[in-house]
């Protein structure tokens, strides 16, 4: 599982996907959404706006690989 680390309360979703590099695009990011490929904490979500805080559980189905991150809030 890879470890995001931000220095902020928290992260709106489709940020998050990208700054996890699991896309290079927002759209992309949106995409996935939409499509119903991105669960937080093991519920699916098609908000790209939903909050994301330290210790949620983003899983991405992308293009049939799961890839999982976490966030860490740094001060």
């Amino acid at each position: 599982m890879t470890e995001i680390k931000i220095n902020t309360e928290f992260i709106k979703l489709q940020q998050a996907i990208k700054l996890a590099n699991i896309v290079s695009s927002g759209s992309d990011a949106k995409t996935l959404i939409l499509d119903g490929k991105v669960k937080v904490n093991n519920n699916i979500v098609y908000q790209r706006g939903k909050k994301i805080f330290a210790g949620d559980i983003v899983n991405v189905d992308c293009f049939g690989q799961e890839e999982q991150f976490t966030l860490t809030v740094i001060n």
